[in-house]
This record gives C-alpha cells, sequence and structure tokens, in this order.
C-alpha cells in the first residue's frame, strides 16, 4: 500500500493521526512524518504497521469473525478465536477479542535477549522450567473465554504444557509495552495475571527504558528499574539476574532512528 493509498483510506475511516498511532502502534511523530512525506523512505516495520491497520475495514477489532457474527464484545470464546485466521494475531479476554499490531524489532531483540538469558540460568541449574516466546496461546483461566500471548513467559510445572497452548497461567509472564497494547497490559492483563495465579509479572517498556515488576508472591506495590540496571527473577529467588544494561547497549541504535 503506498502513502497516497494509506491517505486515503484514514480519511475513509475517519482515523486522526492519534488514533492511527494507537492502533498500529506507531509513535505519533512518525506517524505525521510518513503521511506528510517528511520521512522518504519510511522503514519497512513502519508501513508494515500502518497498512495493516488501514488495508480494510474488516480488520478492526472483533469483526468479521468467521460465522460469529452476531456475538458482541464479551461473548466471544475459545471457539471463535481459533476460527480467526492464524495471520490475524489478537488475544481474547473474558470474551472481548484484542487485536495486536506487528513488533518491532526491538520488542523482537528484548523478547529474544530475555529467553536466551532465562533459558541459560535454567539450563545451568538443570531446571525443569520451560521459557517460551510468543505467539504461544495461554488458556489463562482453565475456561473458553481467555487466551492471551504473553510475549515471554515461564512455566514451571510441565502439566500445563500441551502441544496446542498452557493450560493455566505461567509462573513469569513478560509483556513488552507499546503504544497499541499499554492499556491493555497495565490495567486488563495485570488483573487477570493476578488472578489467575501469575506468580510474578514484568511490564518492559522499551519507549521509558523502564521495568515495572510485579512479583505478586511478595507484594503486590511494583518495583521499577531502568535500563541501567539489573533486574532479578523474584521466581528463582532473585539469582537470576537480567542486565539490561547490556541489552540496551545491544539495541542502542535503533534508538537513534525516527521509531522508537
Amino acid at each position: 500500500m503506498t502513502v497516497e493509498e494509506m491517505k486515503q483510506r484514514k480519511k475513509e475511516f475517519g482515523y486522526s493521526n492519534e488514533k492511527l498511532s494507537e492502533l498500529s502502534g506507531v509513535p505519533l511523530g512518525t506517524v505525521q512524518k510518513v503521511l506528510a512525506g517528511v520521512t522518504r523512505s519510511p522503514r519497512y516495520e513502519t508501513l508494515i504497521a500502518l497498512e495493516r491497520v488501514l488495508k480494510k475495514q474488516t480488520d478492526r477489532i472483533g469483526e468479521a469473525l468467521p460465522e460469529t457474527s452476531e456475538k458482541r464484545q464479551g461473548d466471544y470464546t475459545v471457539e471463535d478465536y481459533y476460527l480467526i485466521p492464524k495471520e490475524r494475531r489478537v488475544e481474547l479476554i473474558d470474551g472481548v477479542i484484542y487485536d495486536m499490531a506487528s513488533p518491532t524489532a526491538i520488542h523482537q531483540i528484548l523478547s529474544t535477549e530475555l529467553c536466551n538469558i532465562i533459558r541459560s540460568y535454567i539450563s545451568q541449574q538443570k531446571g525443569r522450567c520451560i521459557v517460551m516466546a510468543a505467539p504461544m496461546d495461554v488458556q489463562l483461566d482453565c475456561d473458553d473465554k481467555t487466551m492471551v500471548q504473553p510475549d515471554v513467559m515461564v512455566v514451571c510445572d510441565r502439566d500445563k504444557i500441551t502441544r496446542k497452548c498452557i493450560y493455566g497461567a505461567p509462573d513469569l509472564a513478560v509483556e513488552i509495552l507499546s503504544d497499541s497494547t499499554k492499556k491493555k497490559d497495565m490495567y486488563v492483563k495485570l488483573g487477570k495475571y493476578m488472578d489467575a495465579g501469575v506468580r510474578e509479572y514484568w511490564l518492559v517498556d522499551p519507549k521509558g527504558k523502564k521495568v515495572i515488576v510485579y512479583d505478586f508472591e511478595a507484594e503486590v506495590t511494583p518495583s521499577i528499574y531502568g535500563f541501567s540496571s539489573k533486574v532479578p527473577l523474584g521466581i528463582f529467588g532473585g539469582e537470576c539476574e537480567v542486565d539490561f544494561a547490556k541489552i540496551y547497549e545491544y539495541i542502542s541504535f535503533l534508538y537513534e532512528e525516527d521509531d522508537v
């Protein structure tokens, strides 16, 4: 889709730049520059994120689900979830379908690094916990109304792991924030994870360069770390630490771009 086609679709849908930024996860300043032609060679991932929102109206949240058109948000089930085309990334939370934007390079590198560090620790300790990255379905409440995909998770009870999904709460859930998922991850999922029995929840904020850690076994008040810190994993008694200074050094070149 060309920039001119994007501008036309944006007009047809009645989206403001702010709304387009929210739905796509692309920073508002970048949306403005791309659509105004200031950025002559936008990054590929930026164009894909914008195109995903604008390519057709039926891609919007909760619409055009096969054989479920009579249902409303709040009524959807896991059965409906599995009818959605695999190329469309969504989550189901309490019967509500949430669309998810394509991840950025920073998001993917953070996810990969976290998995590598945690997996290395588990291997050194000869532990039985399993670390996984999205997309992997988690039937969080063991019911038919919720199916989520944490960006990174650790599951120590292998009986919860099936070939199709994780059935029950992981021990650790990590969400990497974007503009389009921030509210859901910080509020909706926080309550869901805590109530479901997740032991520890991390919110990694690339834009704010911070990590918010909820150790539900210790206290509800979160701990906040900067990207210059070593962040301990409570589920491993603090013996495993993630050195975000090293990770940030590895991805810092991406912060020099327009898109963060």
